[in-house]
């Protein structure tokens, strides 16, 4: 099988960033992972000087808007995405979980992650994104998890609303 590889163009302007775990499987299903999810990327940022503007966790995937800082996209994609998946699969290989046979990749290897580099995208200029910022908030509703952007815990759109408890800070875009 040959592994997609995406080029990325490091420049410092608001980056569209979407990756999914492995095999679209829901292994984001439980609020225990979307957290650890959400606790991972607040480390990142604070350890990699990257800008956070928007974000989501979805059961099987995550979008996020940021700046990059000194460190390229893929760097800051490992920092956020490896103490997740090794967070799971040493919880999962503790109980025997079933989800471990569905995300084996050989060799007693699992995957959390599906390989290659997910969507990134650009975002050029503020009505662009301000049109990702929506999508990105409006996720959970499209997908009949909660009937308004709010509802959805993990996610920024209570901060853009003013609701401040228990989410990450945003940072300006500027």
């Amino acid at each position: 099988m040959v592994e997609k590889r995406m080029r990325r163009w490091e420049v410092r302007q608001p980056r569209f960033l979407t990756f999914s775990c492995y095999q679209r499987l829901p292994l984001l299903g439980r609020a225990e992972w979307r957290d650890a999810f959400v606790e991972s990327l607040g480390a990142a940022r604070d350890r990699l000087g990257f800008r956070l503007i928007a974000w989501v966790v979805m059961p099987e995937h995550v979008h996020l808007i940021v700046v990059p800082g000194e460190r390229p996209i893929p760097g800051v994609l490992r920092a956020i995405k490896q103490p997740v998946a090794q967070r799971a699969i040493r919880r999962w290989k503790e109980t025997d979980a079933k989800v471990l046979r569905r995300i084996a990749a050989g060799e007693g290897r699992y995957r959390y992650w599906q390989a290659g580099g997910g969507f990134d995208r650009n975002l050029r200029d503020q009505d662009d994104l301000a049109d990702k910022v929506a999508y990105v908030h409006h996720n959970p509703v499209k997908r009949g998890l909660v009937e308004r952007e709010t509802d959805w815990w993990w996610s920024s759109a209570r901060w853009y609303a003013g609701e401040r408890d228990g989410v990450l800070t945003i940072d300006p875009v500027g």
